[in-house]
Order: structure tokens, then sequence, then C-alpha cells
């Protein structure tokens, strides 16, 4: 199935955390959070202001971003989970070194 995004949403799949620390100690399922990192599958074509210019998304396909602990909802595509939020919910975008 393909899932295109409307407006300023964003589609993402978040990205699995660590299990275990840089010291070795292994992080049991019940102590883990959902992450708050995912990686951008689709965007739509940006929010529409009110004079009816649309104005494009500052993230694309394949960024990998921060977002909100409570932030979008939650999808399955697939069988895959998923998450889709407003742009407006992106902290920030993780940038390669």
């Amino acid at each position: 199935m393909k899932v295109r995004p409307l407006q300023d949403r964003i589609l993402l799949k978040r990205v699995e955390e660590e299990t275990k620390t840089k010291g070795g100690i292994i992080i049991p399922d019940s102590a883990k959070e959902k992450p708050q990192e995912g990686l951008v599958v689709a965007v739509g074509p940006g929010k529409v202001t009110d004079t009816g210019n649309r104005v494009a998304p500052e993230v694309k396909a394949g960024d990998r971003v921060l977002f909100g602990k409570y932030s979008g909802t939650d999808i399955k595509i697939d069988g895959e989970e998923h998450l889709i939020l407003r742009e407006d919910d992106v902290l920030a975008v993780i940038q390669k070194k």
C-alpha cells in the first residue's frame, strides 16, 4: 500500500533505540520508552497559508528527525508501525557528520 500525506503532514517510521548502553547494561523492554527519532518516509506538499500560497516543507523523504514525545498518530501500513504527524511537531533534523 502506498500512502501520500496531505498538506503539511509527514509519514515516518520510528527508529529503534539501542537495547544496550555504552557501558554494557541491557535495557529491559519494560523500561523502554517509544523512540522520539524517526526516518521520514513521505512528506505532503506543504501548508496552504491564508493568502492561498503554499509553504514547502523543510523536511524531505530520507531525513532522520526528532519529534515530540506525544506527537502524531500511530498507524499500521502493510503490517509495519508508522507515525503520521504535522511538520510543526518535528523538533529537529539530525545531520550526518
